[in-house]
C-alpha cells in the first residue's frame, strides 16, 4: 500500500515521526508536511503566490520526505501529484483533540478531506497534549489497530480518529456538535500592546456515543465522515412545502 503523510504541525513534530513510524509496517510512506505549523488553518489553499517543496531537513528512516510552504491542504494536493500512486493519505498525529465543533476549522482533518476530495481515502489522526508531550510509543498499538479496521478495504472513507491520553479500547462514534462559548481573553505584551487570545470551552457536556464522551472515558473514537454538508430533512421540508 502506498501512504502519503502530513500533517499541520509541521515537519519537525514529534507526532509525525510517530506516526510515519508505525505505518511503515502498512506500506510505502512518503511525507509531504507543512515546513511551519499551520494549525486550525482549516481547509484554506494558498492561490495568491506559487508554493515551493524542498527535500526535508530532518530525515525520517528510509522514506521519502518533504516540506511545503503552505498550508496543510496544499502539502496532500502537492504530495498526490508528486505520488498519484497513493492509496491512503495520513494526517497526524496532531498535537492537540480535534473533536467536535473543532472539526470545521482542523487543519489535520482538512488534509484527510482534501484527499478524499481528490479521490483517496483520508484519515486525520489526532491526541491531547498535556504539560508533557504525548506518550506515542503507548499508543502506538491502538494506531496500528485503527489502521487494522480502516485500510483493509479500498472504499474511499473520510475517518477523524482521535487517542485520549492512554486508551483502553476503540469506539466508533459520531461527531459531538454541542454549542461552545468562543471566549476572548485580552492580554498585554512585553512592549505593552494590547493583543488577544480566542479559546472555546464545551457548554454542555458531552452526549454519550460522540467523540468527545468518548475520549473523556478513555475511548480511541473514529468517526466516519461525509462531504456532503445537506441538511436532507429541511430539504425535504422545504420540496415538499413547495
Amino acid at each position: 500500500m502506498n501512504i502519503l503523510i502530513t500533517n499541520d504541525d509541521g515537519i519537525y513534530s514529534p507526532g509525525i515521526a510517530a506516526l510515519a513510524k508505525i505505518a511503515v509496517q502498512f506500506g510505502t510512506v512518503r511525507i509531504v508536511a507543512p515546513d511551519v505549523e499551520q494549525s486550525s488553518m482549516g481547509h484554506a489553499i494558498t492561490h495568491s503566490r506559487p508554493l515551493s517543496i524542498k527535500s526535508s531537513p530532518i530525515t525520517f528512516e528510509n522514506i521519502q520526505a518533504h516540506r511545503v510552504n503552505g498550508t496543510p491542504a496544499d502539502c496532500v494536493a502537492l504530495g498526490l501529484h508528486m505520488y498519484p500512486d497513493t492509496q491512503v493519505v495520513l494526517s497526524g498525529i496532531n498535537m492537540g483533540p480535534n473533536l467536535g465543533n473543532s472539526m470545521w476549522h482542523s487543519g489535520t482533518l482538512a488534509a484527510a478531506k482534501q484527499a478524499v476530495l481528490l479521490g483517496v481515502k483520508g484519515i486525520a489522526l489526532s491526541t491531547p497534549v498535556g504539560k508533557t508531550e504525548p506518550d506515542f510509543d503507548g499508543l502506538a498499538p491502538f494506531v496500528a489497530q485503527v489502521f487494522n479496521l480502516l485500510l483493509k478495504d479500498d472504499e474511499l472513507g473520510l475517518y477523524n480518529v482521535n487517542f485520549p491520553p492512554a486508551p483502553k479500547d476503540i469506539r466508533w462514534t459520531r461527531q459531538s456538535v454541542r454549542l461552545y462559548d468562543g471566549h476572548v481573553v485580552p492580554g498585554v505584551d512585553p512592549m505593552e500592546r494590547k493583543h488577544y487570545w480566542i479559546t472555546v470551552t464545551p457548554l454542555e457536556a458531552a452526549e454519550e456515543n460522540t467523540d468527545r464522551w468518548a475520549v473523556e472515558n478513555d475511548f480511541v473514537s473514529i468517526t466516519p465522515l461525509r462531504l456532503d454538508l445537506t441538511d436532507e430533512q429541511e430539504l425535504e421540508g422545504k420540496i415538499h412545502h413547495h
